[in-house]
């Protein structure tokens, strides 16, 4: 790497190192002060609200109060400031994730990541898409939890490299209206109405919706986001909490600019190659937790949920730019026990189930451009139409020991089955749609026969931690993850592969961490070394094939510092291999050891907080990226950038909060994402330039 980045990775540390070494959750603590660990809940390790402190996990969480200071449009500008967050941009609200692992992009690269909300996948496994955080509606969350690693044994597949639970605010709580005014005429309106008791049911409605035009040519869109959250007790004791989230998204959509540093050339940085290109997506989740108590002591929550999602897009970086049809519905129930032994043993058990029916159809409209060969093998029409039903069905049991020496342990294992009923509604092979064949040997589109696939898995957990005193501890973890291959990897097949013969992705992590707190400082530090085989590629006769094994190794150090009564500093600050481990030819190189595609080795964010009284508050944030490799081979790369963002909340009165946010605040020219392409060389999504947005909120009874 080059020598500014190795100047990089220095500053940033020491950063780091001066807001705390690192912080269990920098971003948990009030503005007005620092609170202690036990008071902030989480829910995303077994689906209950539970202390922090009695959790063994690298979770981090973003509150309430930092989610409003924020003011996230997409959820990349809040996420990104916890450890071992590194979430892209691509254009309008399109995202790629990466915890603890690079940027991954692909028909399946959405399966190392469990998104929810409530603790509901976003998604059902198998049917995920790469952009899926827009379902949710972080908002208007009330915290974001994210685990780092293989999820809890009450997570399963697509808990590979990590989990994001959006979690909404209480039924019956608050009432509030923001109206925020941004570039080009954005405008964005939010709402959080409650109702108290009435008839014994607490209520409360979300409103979010936002119209923007965007930076580039025919890039605007406008989403929409709404929840209803109940919450209400029988007269037999059991709780009753749920709701119904719906989200619509019309964008038009950038494609990349390309061309050697694009995103630096004013002309270049603001065109857009693709100005067809669309993508709506709509998406809806119902829910309801029942919680009771059995007798014998044992604690009940079953959480019966129905999920539909729909997104068609066109397709502008294939040949011929085909349009894309997806759509799946799940119902799915959660049931978790739990049971308090004695006051040092807990045991929890439970079974998850769900039931999906979807389905894909790719058409293209127009006769392919470019080569003969493109233009024999690319033809006019569908190119896929299939159904699939999937089941999946996963017990887990999880227990947890504590001694009066300051040990405690937690033991957890849980088996998933997910089976796939595929059929196929076209003629099988690679044919065109009438069955007539292509030229050059046949299409490049390849539909299978009808055919059933299985898959199992058992993923044990093992954590130990040892309490050194009432302020630090040391936690030990050994985690195994895994996900099902995605429907698309199976069925969506090219060239002359008829059956794709996969199994499922296996990840192995093993981690070390430190966490504490001394008067103003909380800190956190954690290594991590990740085995993961089995990884789907698709290789360069465009062939699905497990044909992949990579390690993941790194360092998350974040810290808050409360300097002052008025000046508070956080940071987090990651260092991370992520490589190549087997010997794969690409453009004529051994990939064995090189480092996997973007995947930076040093990233962060910085925050410095001045509150000099309590109705003001401004924060300057740091956000540093640094440089990556583009392709596998590591012959091209991007410089990596530092960008800053300024923030300011003023409470004019009691009702009534003025905030400005002003994001790139030294107009700095940069990427929010770099790519290489075999076919178009250097490729960029440009970051926006320098813009604010102000915004005006209030609270009313």
């Amino acid at each position: 790497m080059s020598t500014a980045n190795r100047k990089f990775q220095k500053t940033l540390l020491a950063a780091a190192c001066a807001a705390a070494s690192a912080a269990v959750i920098p971003s948990a603590f009030a503005q007005s002060g620092t609170p202690a660990i036990e008071e902030i809940q989480v829910i995303s390790t077994s689906r209950r609200p539970e202390s922090l402190s009695d959790v063994n996990a690298s979770i981090a969480v973003l509150s309430e109060e930092e989610l409003r200071l924020i003011s996230h449009t997409h959820i990349q500008e809040a996420a990104n400031r916890l450890p071992g967050v590194n979430i892209n941009r691509n254009n309008g609200q399109e995202s790629l994730t990466a915890i603890r692992s690079p940027v991954l992009s692909g028909g399946g690269a959405c399966g190392a990541f469990l998104l929810a909300e409530q603790g509901i996948p976003l998604r059902a496994a198998g049917f995920c898409n790469v952009n899926e955080l827009f379902d949710s509606h972080s908002e208007n969350a009330e915290r974001i939890e994210v685990i780092r690693g293989p999820g809890t044994a009450f997570y399963g597949s697509n808990a590979v490299h990590g989990m994001i639970n959006v979690v909404l605010p209480r039924a019956g709580t608050g009432n509030d209206l923001t109206v925020e005014y941004g570039p080009r005429g954005t405008l964005r309106g939010n709402a959080r109405i409650g109702f108290g008791e009435d008839g014994g049911v607490r209520q409360t409605v979300l409103l979010n919706g936002i119209s923007e035009e965007g930076f580039r040519p025919e890039s605007g869109y406008d989403q929409q986001k709404g929840s209803w959250l109940y919450e209400t007790t029988l007269d037999n004791g059991m709780t009753l909490d749920g709701g119904i989230t719906l989200t619509n998204l019309n964008q038009e959509t950038a494609g990349y600019v390309v061309g050697a540093e694009a995103y630096k050339d004013d002309d270049l940085r603001r065109t857009n190659p693709n100005p067809e290109a669309y993508r709506n997506n709509r998406s809806m989740r119902a829910w309801t937790r029942i919680s009771y108590e059995l007798d014998g002591g044992w604690d009940v929550v079953l959480t019966p949920y129905y999920r539909d999602a729909d997104l068609d897009f066109i397709q502008h970086f294939l040949p011929g730019t085909p349009t894309e049809t997806n759509q799946h519905s799940s119902v799915g129930m959660q049931f978790a026990s739990y049971k308090q032994i004695d006051e040092q043993r807990q045991l929890a058990a439970g079974v998850d189930v769900e039931f999906t029916s979807g389905s894909l159809v790719q058409r293209q409209d127009q006769p392919t451009q470019g080569s003969a060969f493109l233009q024999a093998t690319i033809p006019q029409g569908r190119h896929y139409d299939y159904d699939v039903d999937a089941t999946q069905m996963a017990p887990f049991v999880q227990y947890q020991q504590y001694w009066d020496s300051g040990f405690d342990v937690t033991l957890g294992l849980r088996f998933e089955r997910i089976g796939y009923d595929y059929t196929n509604n076209m003629i099988s092979g690679r044919t065109r749609e009438d069955g007539t064949p292509c030229g050059f040997g046949g299409c490049r589109y390849n539909r299978p026969s009808d055919r059933q696939d299985t898959f199992g898995n058992w993923a044990p957990k093992f954590a130990l931690r040892y309490a050194l005193n009432d302020s630090h501890d040391v936690q030990f973890r050994v985690t195994r993850g895994y996900r099902a291959p995605q429907a698309t990897e199976l069925y969506r097949l090219q060239n002359d592969q008829n059956v794709a013969d996969l199994d499922a992705v296996k990840i192995d992590s093993v981690e070390l961490g430190f966490e504490g707190s001394v008067d103003r400082l909380q800190y956190e530090a954690v290594a991590y070394y990740m085995d993961k085989d089995n990884e789907i590629i698709t290789d360069s006769n465009r062939i699905n094939l497990n044909n992949m094994h990579t390690r993941h190794r790194g360092i998350e150090l974040s810290g808050a510092y409360e300097i002052s009564d008025a000046w508070r500093l956080s940071a987090a600050y990651n260092h991370a291999r992520h490589t190549y481990e087997n010997d794969e030819i690409s453009n004529g190189v051994n990939l064995n050891g090189k480092d996997v595609a973007t995947a930076p080795r040093n990233f962060g964010s910085v925050q410095l907080q001045w509150r000099p009284s309590t109705s003001l508050m401004t924060e300057l944030q740091w956000v540093a990226q640094g440089e990556y490799y583009t392709s596998p081979d590591n012959l091209n790369s991007y410089e990596g950038h530092d960008v800053l963002n300024l923030r300011t909340r003023w409470d004019a009165t009691e009702d009534l909060t003025l905030s400005v946010n002003i994001l790139n605040l030294t107009d700095r020219k940069y990427a929010e994402r770099a790519d290489w392409s075999a076919f178009g060389g250097d490729r960029y999504f440009p970051g926006e330039p320098l813009r604010a947005f102000v915004a005006l909120n209030w609270r009313f009874n």
